[in-house]
C-alpha cells in the first residue's frame, strides 16, 4: 500500500524538499505539505517535487485544515514546532492513532519560559505527539527535558541535500588540487545575531596585521550595510538562489558562520559536504556534528572579533595540503545524515504503525 505523509510546515526550504523527494523516490510515498507563505527576506524559488501536493496555509481556515488533514488520512503527520495554534488542532484532531512527530531546533536552557513548558509538557505536547524528531544532540537534551522518551526521539531533523553539495564540490575538486581558493565563503542574512560585523571587523584586522591573498566572499541580504568595513578584499554577492549556489562552491575554500546563535545551521552541513573546512563559532547547533575541532575545521567564541580573527589566521597560515585534507574529513563528517537516512527513520515510524 502506497504510504501517506502530511507535513504541517512553516517557511519551505531546498534541503527539506530534498528530503521528501528521496520519500517518493525511495518509496513511492504520497506526500502532502502545508506551508506558510515564503519569507520575504529570504525569497527562494522552489520546485516542488513529482507527487508532492502543496497547500497553503492561508488558504484555509481552522475547521477547513483539520478536515483537509482527515480527507488526506496520513499514515504519517508531521508538525514542523508547536507554536502555530492551527497546527496543533490538526495534531490533536488525530488523537495519535498514526505517529504524529513535532520538529525540534531549540537548545535546552533551562529559562523561566523553557521550565514552564517542561511543566506543561504532560499535559500538552505528551498530550499531542508521540515522537519528537529533533536537528541534533542539543535539542535531544531538550526533548528529553519534555518528557520524551529515549525511543520516541528520532535525531536529523534537518538533512542537507549532501548528493548534490557532494557533486558540486567533486567537479571542483580538480581546480582546488591545482591551486586552493584563497577566499573565505559566508551565506546567510545580514543581521546581527549572525555575527557578520564581527567577521567584517575580524577579517579586515587580520589583513592589517597579516597582509595575505585571501578574500571573503558574502552571500546574502538584510538590514545591515557592510559601510563600516568596506575592504577591497570583502565582496557581496547579495541573495543566491541555491541552484546558484555551486559556482561559489568552485570558487572558495573554507565556509565560515560566526552566528551569535544559531539553533541549527543547513548550510554548516551543505558545505561540509562540498568539501569545506569550516569555522564556526560555538553557538552554531550544527557544529556539534559536522565540525571536529583541529580535524576539519576551527570554533570560536560567538562574537569575539579576535577569536575569529584567530580561527581565520589559523586558516591563512595552513598549507594548501591540509585544507585538503581537512575538506576531505568534511565530506566523511556529512555523511551521518542524508535525505535517503532521513526518509528511512520515517518509513520506520510507519511500518511501526502498522505492526502495533
Amino acid at each position: 500500500m502506497q504510504p501517506k505523509f502530511l507535513f504541517l510546515y512553516t517557511e519551505l526550504a531546498e534541503y527539506f524538499l530534498a528530503c521528501v523527494q528521496a520519500l517518493v523516490t525511495e518509496y513511492q510515498a504520497e506526500v502532502h505539505l502545508v506551508r506558510w507563505p515564503v519569507n520575504k527576506e529570504a525569497p527562494f524559488q522552489f520546485t516542488i517535487p513529482e507527487g508532492v501536493c502543496v497547500y497553503e496555509k492561508e488558504d484555509y481556515t481552522r475547521p477547513q485544515l483539520v478536515a483537509l488533514a482527515q480527507s488526506i488520512n496520513p499514515d504519517l503527520l508531521f508538525c514542523s514546532g508547536w507554536l502555530d495554534k492551527d497546527y496543533l488542532a490538526v495534531v490533536r484532531s488525530f488523537q495519535k492513532r498514526v505517529p504524529l512527530l513535532v520538529g525540534m531546533d531549540n537548545h535546552w536552557f533551562g529559562s523561566a519560559k523553557q521550565q514552564l513548558a517542561r511543566l506543561l509538557a504532560p499535559f500538552t505536547l505528551q498530550k499531542l505527539f508521540t515522537h519528537a524528531f529533533v536537528a541534533g544532540a542539543p535539542q535531544k537534551q531538550y526533548a528529553r527535558k519534555l518528557g520524551f522518551r529515549e525511543d520516541s526521539i528520532l535525531e536529523g531533523y534537518y538533512a542537507a541535500d549532501v548528493a548534490m553539495f557532494q557533486q558540486a564540490g567533486a567537479a571542483a575538486n580538480a581546480a582546488k588540487h591545482a591551486a586552493f581558493p584563497k577566499r573565505f565563503l559566508y551565506v546567510g542574512r545580514y543581521v546581527p545575531q549572525k555575527g557578520i560585523t564581527e567577521l567584517w571587523q575580524a577579517f579586515v584586522q587580520l589583513q592589517e596585521e597579516v597582509p595575505n591573498d585571501w578574500e571573503l566572499w558574502c552571500l546574502g541580504t538584510g538590514p545591515l550595510e557592510p559601510v563600516a568595513t568596506q575592504h577591497p578584499r570583502i565582496r557581496h554577492f547579495g541573495f543566491v538562489q541555491p541552484k546558484d549556489i555551486t559556482q561559489f562552491i568552485s570558487q572558495a575554500g573554507v565556509f565560515v558562520l560566526p552566528s551569535h546563535f544559531e539553533p541549527w545551521g543547513v548550510v554548516v552541513h551543505e558545505f561540509a559536504a562540498a568539501g569545506f573546512p569550516l569555522l564556526c563559532s560555538r553557538q552554531v547547533g550544527a557544529a556539534t556534528a559536522f565540525l571536529q575541532e583541529g580535524v576539519n575545521g576551527f570554533s570560536f567564541k560567538a562574537g569575539d572579533v579576535t577569536g575569529i580573527k584567530d580561527a581565520l589566521k589559523q586558516v591563512v597560515l595552513l598549507p594548501d595540503t591540509v585544507l585538503l585534507e581537512m575538506g576531505e574529513q568534511s565530506i566523511s563528517l556529512a555523511q551521518q545524515n542524508t535525505p535517503a537516512i532521513w526518509a528511512a527513520k520515517l518509513m520506520a515510524l510507519v511500518k511501526e504503525g502498522e505492526e502495533a
